[in-house]
């Protein structure tokens, strides 16, 4: 699976957004799913770990 983000901005972007959306091979997400908007969300709040070096995050991972 690819995914690409498109500035809508843009006239020649939103024509090119158009046409993918026709194509049957395609799949268009405009909003994040519910499990990115939880992360977001907690991120919002502060809920995030933080590690001295990538050691340590892999280590936490791997648990």
């Amino acid at each position: 699976m690819t995914y690409i983000a498109i500035d809508t901005n843009g006239k020649q972007a939103l024509l090119f957004l158009e046409y993918i959306k026709t194509l049957s091979f395609i799949t268009v997400y405009q909003e994040p799913n519910l499990t990115t908007l939880k992360a977001m969300d907690e991120v919002k709040k502060g809920k995030t770990k933080k590690h001295k070096s990538s050691k340590d995050l892999i280590s936490f991972l791997n648990k």
